[in-house]
Order: structure tokens, then C-alpha cells, then sequence
């Protein structure tokens, strides 16, 4: 309304108007998604903990919280960042290139969940956006991203398999 205010053509109004109903329309079904989700889905313990991390909402720590089942079939932290797919698969070897892995090990929706997350994350909280806009600049915005889906994969993984709280200052020191 108060852009709507602001503009004097009234094709212009009209056309913030008629987005604003899309963008209501849309959360309405958004909301209507996530109550039959939750509504299907058992809440097991790592998802209140979940919900904490900035970046993540109800769907990805559901998706998350079901796509790892059981944490403890991760010894290491990097383990369960490989299957999340959010290290690369390349072999080097003095700076030279000696093959792939198997890109397609792990799983794709946890790789999702975490770029999701990462770029939320990017979004909404002012340390992941100055940590993203140095890697950014340092090499490119893809691997960046991947790089924040990489540290709150192990932020998570920690929160889960050790129960420890959300602690920003320790994923961007």
C-alpha cells in the first residue's frame, strides 16, 4: 500500500498490486504445505535445534532431520559433508588435476537443503553475508555458496550428533 501511495500512474499501481496478490496467494499455499507436512511428519530430536541455524525453516530442517536418519552412521564430520555433497569430488595431485570421484555419491537432497539454507542464510544474517561476499570475491559466487553449504552441514552435523546449541560466532571466527 505504501508503494502503491507512492506511484502516480495508475498502470503501475495496479501492476504492485496485482504482484502483492500473487506473493499473498503464494504464502497461502506455502503455509497450507507446511501444516500437511508437519501434520504427516514424526518430529524426532534434532529438529527444534534445527529450526535455530539462520537459514533454515520448518521444510529444511524436516528435510534435513529425515534425509540423515541416523547421525552416529557418520563417524567424522567429514563424512557426513561428503554425503551431503558439499565437498568436491575432485583428485589433486601438485596442483594438478588427476580425476573425479563419483559426483553422484551421497545425497541430493541434502544437498539441496543446505544450498537452500546457504542462501537464506546469505539473505537474512549480516556475518554469512560479509563471510560470503570474501569468498566470493576471492573465487566465484557458486563455490562460495557451496562453501557456506559446506560450514552449516558441520554446524549441523555437530548440533545433531552432539546435541550442542547454534553457536554463530564459531562457524565465521
Amino acid at each position: 500500500e505504501k508503494i502503491s501511495e507512492q506511484l502516480t500512474d495508475e498502470h503501475h499501481k495496479m501492476a504492485v498490486q496485482s504482484d502483492k496478490a500473487v506473493i499473498d496467494f503464494f504464502h497461502e499455499q506455502i503455509d497450507r504445505i507446511e501444516k500437511a507436512v508437519l501434520k504427516e511428519v514424526k518430529i524426532r530430536y534434532p529438529y527444534e535445534e534445527l529450526l535455530i541455524v539462520p537459514g533454515i525453516g520448518k521444510i529444511l530442517g524436516i528435510t534435513i532431520m529425515l534425509e540423515t536418519g541416523d547421525i552416529n552412521r557418520f563417524p567424522t564430520v567429514s563424512e557426513y559433508s561428503s554425503y551431503c555433497r558439499c565437498v568436491s569430488s575432485k583428485k589433486v595431485s601438485n596442483g594438478k588435476k588427476k580425476g573425479e570421484g563419483n559426483k553422484k555419491n551421497g545425497n541430493k537432497y541434502l544437498a539441496w537443503a543446505y544450498v537452500e539454507a546457504a542462501n537464506f542464510m546469505r539473505r537474512y544474517s549480516e556475518p554469512a553475508r560479509s563471510w560470503y561476499q570474501r569468498k566470493a570475491t576471492k573465487t566465484n559466487q557458486i563455490v562460495a555458496i557451496k562453501a557456506l553449504s559446506n560450514k552449516i552441514a558441520r554446524a549441523c552435523y555437530f548440533i545433531i550428533k552432539d546435541q550442542t546449541p547454534f553457536d554463530p560466532k564459531k562457524l565465521f571466527h
